[in-house]
């Protein structure tokens, strides 16, 4: 594990529940995939909230990294959102950490804006799994399941073992959702918590905010 990878794990194991519901969100979209914020202005909010660690985690892209100057920011973690097609099920992998200039990761990236903002589009754009999270690691990444609590299938337990064993390395387990993912659940968090504790897996959390307010 080279060290900027090492630090970052180190960052993420060091935050509690307590911090993911005040200090830490690693969950935000912004207005360059379907969130209604520019990326700056999520970074003043955050700051002027006494966030510890951000992330802006846009659909697909990095584009908010990219066209700003935001990784200046010693709390600003780069990170991206894709979607894929695992076992029948729609799921999203987080890539936290990664380079924003590796070329590899090039090739998942969405090419259009309906990309990266049409939810209907996303759907027909789905990425495999394996190749995610081999890119994210490959790119200095660590690669997070996110809203576990939120897929449907009979075994979570069986499900996000195939992950691991296609190298996932955590799941979000501490989101304090208020739309659609507060919502449609299909697993408790609590039951989240206990594959994380059994597998040994980082434990992350995020809003999964794409309003004009961070919580």
């Amino acid at each position: 594990m080279d060290k900027k990878k090492e630090d970052l794990k180190n960052i993420l194991l060091s935050l509690s529940e307590n911090d993911y519901y005040q200090n830490a969100d690693l969950h935000i979209h912004s207005n360059l995939s379907d969130g209604k914020l520019e990326p700056t202005d999520i970074v003043k909010q955050a700051v002027n909230k006494g966030k510890k660690y951000i992330a802006i985690t846009d659909h697909n892209t990095i584009e908010a990294y990219l066209s700003t100057n935001i990784l200046k920011e010693d709390i600003v973690i780069p990170a991206v959102e894709f979607d894929c097609f695992y076992k029948g099920v729609l799921i999203h992998i987080l890539g936290y950490g990664i380079d924003i200039d590796n070329k590899e990761m090039k090739s998942l990236y969405a090419k259009s804006k309906l990309g990266r903002k049409c939810n209907l589009y996303r759907i027909f754009k789905l990425r495999n799994p394996k190749e995610v999270i081999n890119k994210i690691n490959a790119a200095g990444g660590i690669a997070i399941l996110a809203h576990p609590a939120c897929y449907w299938c009979f075994n979570l337990d069986s499900f996000i073992k195939g992950l691991i064993d296609i190298n996932l390395e955590g799941l979000e387990v501490y989101y304090p959702y208020k739309g659609l993912r507060g919502i449609i659940k299909f697993h408790t968090k609590q039951k989240v918590f206990e594959i994380a504790q059994k597998y040994n897996l980082i434990k992350t959390g995020g809003s999964d905010t794409h309003g004009k307010c961070l919580l």
